[in-house]
């Protein structure tokens, strides 16, 4: 395998603001857990909204629809979870329990669940049949469990404190090693007119007893942030560290251009997740049938997610019968395609490439380290993708790459952070030599990975 060399020089430079300093008078780098490590590779999943408000073509229902409004004819989570694998989705996270209070399983702690409906005779567990269909087919499963609950009788007092832990409890006791959990921080009025002072700290402690390596999402983590709007984008500058202290989940949330970039000098690593529905709403409705997210739209959003560093949670609703419907699935298999054409072939290797020449130290500003690529004869190119080592933390906050024909820029590119991953794309030119040089960074920047491709022009032009 083709061989990057690297140079790593000791650099010196000032504290910013409050960030902590090491004996070697670097930043101290917030560092991912195992669990964070793991789900960062995931990268793309679904979020699966379903439920009554499926069969009311509402958004958000009113806690009073009849548990018999919820009939799926042939629910197939089988199905949803092919789908899910076969578009490169690596899981699925279902939506529980929504603001409307209804259970996707038979809780003992509510009477507004799938036990008092009339499909399958009140003896049908979505949860259960979505957990088995994950497993089965190799992905991994998470649920979306809203605390705002518009149904129950004792929303609003102390005591539904008890009930929400009671669920998460039956939740994470039958169903399975749950790999995530998502928190909404909606709170509005229950049945009895009353708002409801949730005891985060409690459910935290709850599901960290029963599956500590669960992980944790919500718009202040404690693992996973929201990224601070439902458009599947993530900041040009992404840092996987945020502050949390004196923000609560909901509306005392930080600001959402904060939640898009994360912090420079967070305390905590909490990388970002971009959620987007494939449809304009995020339950099913018939007449958004024709308004189906395009392959070459999906395409778009990798690029503003992963491509900087987030993950993509996509939803895609099942519809009336209990079944992605075949425009969504369409699409998510045309998304799939493209990302094959777009990253077919990877331009550095070992065929590719003559001895690597490293860059000499005086065009490495501040001594960080440089990368340079010499190809044995010119070829087009037009993106490169990069990737931190963020076992160590994320230190690189500016980075530059030089795309040149025997010796003649053709581009140069600034970008600031790098991260998980970073897909850098400009207009296609003929090359010679390629060289990556890292520009600033916290603390000693490690780079895992630096891949080179020649996108089509079609699938290039998505992203320009």
């Amino acid at each position: 395998m083709f061989k990057i060399y690297l140079f790593v020089f000791l650099f010196v430079f000032s504290t910013v603001g409050m960030s902590q300093t090491g004996a070697n008078g670097l930043q101290i780098l917030p560092l991912p857990s195992k669990a964070q490590l793991v789900w960062q590779d995931q990268s793309f999943y679904l979020f699966v909204h379903f439920g009554p408000n499926t069969f009311t073509n509402k958004e958000w229902g009113l806690g009073d629809e009849p548990e018999n409004v919820f009939n799926p004819t042939a629910l197939d989570c089988n199905q949803w979870a092919r789908i899910a694998k076969a578009a490169g989705a690596k899981g699925i996270i279902l939506t529980a329990k929504h603001h409307d209070g209804f259970c996707l399983w038979p809780s003992k702690f509510s009477t507004h669940t799938v036990a008092q409906s009339k499909w399958q005779n009140g003896r049908g567990d979505v949860l259960k049949a979505c957990a088995e269909a994950c497993k089965a087919n190799g992905l991994k499963f998470g649920v979306y469990l809203s605390p705002w609950d518009r149904n129950h009788p004792q929303y609003g007092t102390l005591a539904y404190n008890t009930v929400f832990v009671n669920m998460l409890k039956e939740v994470f006791t039958n169903y399975g090693h749950i790999t995530e959990l998502w928190w909404d921080g909606a709170n509005g009025e229950g049945p009895n007119g009353k708002k409801q002072m949730y005891d985060w700290p409690l459910f935290e402690k709850t599901v960290r007893q029963l599956s500590p390596e669960t992980l944790i999402i919500s718009d202040i983590g404690p693992d996973i942030r929201w990224v601070g709007n439902e458009k599947g984008i993530a900041g040009t500058t992404n840092w996987n560290i945020l502050d949390t202290a004196g923000f609560i989940r909901g509306i005392g949330a930080p600001p959402s251009d904060t939640l898009q970039s994360g912090n420079y000098n967070g305390c905590c690593f909490i990388p970002a997740a971009c959620d987007v529905s494939i449809r304009p709403g995020w339950f099913y409705h018939a007449k958004e049938d024709s308004l189906i997210k395009t392959p070459q739209q999906l395409f778009g959003l990798y690029a503003k997610s992963i491509g900087r560093g987030a993950n993509l949670l996509l939803n895609v609703p099942p519809n009336r019968q209990g079944r992605f419907s075949t425009p969504d699935s369409a699409a998510l298999i045309g998304f799939k395609a493209l990302l094959e054409r777009a990253f077919k072939t990877e331009l550095l290797t070992d065929n590719a490439m003559m001895n690597t020449v490293h860059l000499s130290k005086k065009s490495v500003k501040r001594r960080y380290p440089g990368y340079n690529y010499i190809f044995k004869k010119p070829v087009m190119l037009n993106c490169m993708v990069l990737e931190e080592d963020i076992t160590r933390g994320q230190a690189i906050s500016s980075l530059k790459i030089t795309v040149s024909l025997h010796g003649v820029v053709q581009q140069s590119i600034t970008i600031t952070t790098v991260g998980h991953r970073r897909m850098v794309c400009f207009p296609s030119c003929s090359a010679t030599e390629v060289s990556v040089v890292v520009t600033g960074a916290k603390n000693l920047p490690y780079i895992k990975s630096i891949k080179a491709y020649q996108m089509p022009d079609d699938v290039l032009q998505l992203v320009l």
